[in-house]
């Protein structure tokens, strides 16, 4: 029973091993240029739900007075 807990293990092991190498890490361009990519987008969405924002605010103002 523990044996093949053991050999479970080691065979775990190898296996992460073998995954590991199969990996592949972005370049620095490839980083800066999605990294550029997603900032972008987070601001052009904040425009967008500032201008939301201060649309229904103002007609909100204009209905409740």
């Amino acid at each position: 029973m523990f044996r093949k807990i053991i050999d479970g293990i080691k065979e775990f092991l190898t296996d992460v091993k073998t995954e590991t190498r199969k990996v592949t890490f972005p370049t620095k361009e490839d980083t800066t240029g999605t990294t550029t990519v997603v900032v972008v987008l987070v601001l052009i969405a904040a425009v967008y739900m500032w201008i939301l924002d201060v649309s229904f605010s103002t007609i909100i103002a204009k209905i409740l007075p």
